[in-house]
């Protein structure tokens, strides 16, 4: 998948945050080789109690690392293991929205790829614009509409990560979400595939946001993943999404929105989510 690092790339600098931060990590996880790294998003932190053994770091720990505001969001790296594999989990991610641009996803991302990690599954809540997928339903991200009008790579390139242009082409990669959707499928939970659009928030959407969004083809609506994505296509990594569906979006039902109905419906979803990626893992072989 890494195909478009056929391209020279000069060294990391000794000063790269993620240089030294997966130095960090390095020394505190011995010889655990993580090949699969996971963002956890809203309301989905319980995943990191399920692994065995876990060593735990704080993002505070970690140079360049993101500190995040909002709560709800924690701010843990884990490294155990589940289904017999060794992977990281990402508790807590830092959005748009803060404030802060974008160096500390960056740095979270590149600090995986450093380590040695080769797909990153990205776990975000959206509201679904699809209303036979409702709360507690679960939909794997097929493709992105990025409606910022932001983007992580904005500025000069890091030459040592990457190319100044990324294709995004398949940027959710087809065989992970295919083996995701057979493991959804071997436990039983239903899962949907869709597109999901990302919105800058800190507001939730309109009505008219929302209706403007399904016509032009999204599924699901968050405030997150895109740029996750983006960084990470852009050092090489393979990226899967898995949308915990939280809410039906604005206008769509009687319940007004807030992020305490995110976090209860992420909770619900992310008992399906949790099983979803356990199976996942099992069969995972990079």
């Amino acid at each position: 998948m890494s195909d478009h690092h056929a391209h020279h790339h000069p060294p990391i600098p000794v000063d790269d945050p993620a240089r030294q931060s997966g130095e960090i990590i390095r020394s505190r996880i011995g010889d655990r080789t993580p090949r699969l790294a996971m963002i956890l998003g809203s309301g989905l932190g319980g995943f990191a109690e399920r692994l065995e053994n876990p060593v735990q770091i704080p993002y505070a720990d970690l140079p360049g690392f993101p500190i995040p505001t909002v709560s709800g969001h924690g701010g843990t790296l884990y490294c155990g293991t589940i289904a017999g594999q060794d992977v990281i989990a990402l508790q807590g991610r830092q959005h748009a929205y803060e404030g802060h641009g974008f160096a500390g996803l960056k740095t979270m991302i590149r600090t995986q790829k450093r380590l040695g990690v080769d797909t990153l599954l990205v776990t975000c809540a959206a509201g679904s614009l699809n209303p036979d997928a409702g709360p507690g339903s679960v939909m794997a991200i097929r493709d992105h509409i990025n409606l910022s009008g932001q983007n992580p790579l904005v500025g000069p390139n890091d030459d040592a990560w990457g190319d100044r242009f990324v294709p995004l082409a398949g940027a959710w990669d087809p065989d992970t979400r295919t083996a995701l959707i057979e493991a959804a499928s071997d436990v039983g939970e239903p899962i949907t595939t869709g597109v999901y659009a990302w919105w800058l928030g800190p507001a939730f959407e309109t009505p008219a946001e929302i209706q403007l969004l399904a016509r032009l083809g999204a599924n699901a609506v968050g405030m997150s993943s895109v740029p996750d994505c983006i960084i990470a296509r852009h050092c090489g990594l393979r990226v899967v999404g898995l949308a915990a569906i939280t809410n039906l979006a604005e206008g769509m039902s009687p319940v007004p929105i807030s992020h305490d109905q995110t976090l209860a419906g992420a909770k619900l979803a992310g008992d399906r989510l949790q099983r979803i990626v356990t199976r996942f893992l099992e069969r995972f072989d990079g």
